[in-house]
C-alpha cells in the first residue's frame, strides 16, 4: 500500500501543482487512496519532495533529481557528522554538535516528527529537547543515537 501510494504522490505531484499537504491529501482521496497528515508528511520526508517555484509566485512540491537526492544524502552524513553526543536527563536531552551546526541540525530533527518531542531550542553547539516523560526521554535518546550513529 506504502509503495502505491508514494508512487501515485509522484504521479500528482508531476501533473498537478500540488503545494500543500491538505491539497495533496485530498488529491490521493479522488484517486481513492485515504492517508493521514502525519502519513503524507512521512512520504514527503522519504521521497525527499521540496518546494520549488511554480512561475506564478507560489511554491509546489516536486521530486528531487537524482543529483539532488546524492546532495541530501551528502548533507545528511555532514550532519550526522556534526553531532558529538546525545545524552538524557529526565525528560530533557541535549545534543552536542560542532560549533555553528545546532540549527541545522535541529531542524532535521523537527522535520522527523519522533513521537514525544514538545519542543527544541537549539543554540550554537547545543540543542535542547524537552519529551513528554523521563521514559519518552530514553526513547528519544536512542532513536536520535541511532540517526546520527552516536
Amino acid at each position: 500500500m506504502k509503495n502505491a501510494r508514494q508512487r501515485k504522490i509522484l504521479e500528482i505531484i508531476e501533473e498537478f501543482e500540488i503545494g500543500t499537504q491538505e491539497s495533496l491529501i485530498e488529491k490521493l482521496r479522488e484517486f481513492g487512496f485515504e492517508a493521514t497528515q502525519t502519513t503524507i508528511s512521512r512520504d514527503i520526508r522519504q521521497l525527499h519532495l521540496v518546494k520549488g517555484p511554480t512561475g506564478m509566485g507560489t511554491y509546489k512540491y516536486v521530486a528531487p533529481s537524482p543529483a539532488q537526492t546524492n546532495l541530501v544524502t551528502a548533507h545528511s552524513s555532514a550532519l550526522s557528522d556534526s553531532v558529538i553526543r546525545v545524552e538524557v536527563s529526565q525528560n530533557i536531552v541535549v545534543i552536542k554538535t560542532n560549533p555553528g551546526m545546532a540549527n541545522a541540525i535541529g531542524v532535521c530533527i523537527d522535520t522527523m516528527a519522533i513521537r514525544g518531542i514538545i519542543g527544541s531550542v537549539a543554540g550554537d553547539d547545543t540543542i535542547l529537547i524537552v519529551v513528554k516523560d523521563n521514559e519518552t526521554g530514553v526513547e528519544v535518546r536512542d532513536s536520535l543515537r541511532r540517526s546520527f550513529s552516536k
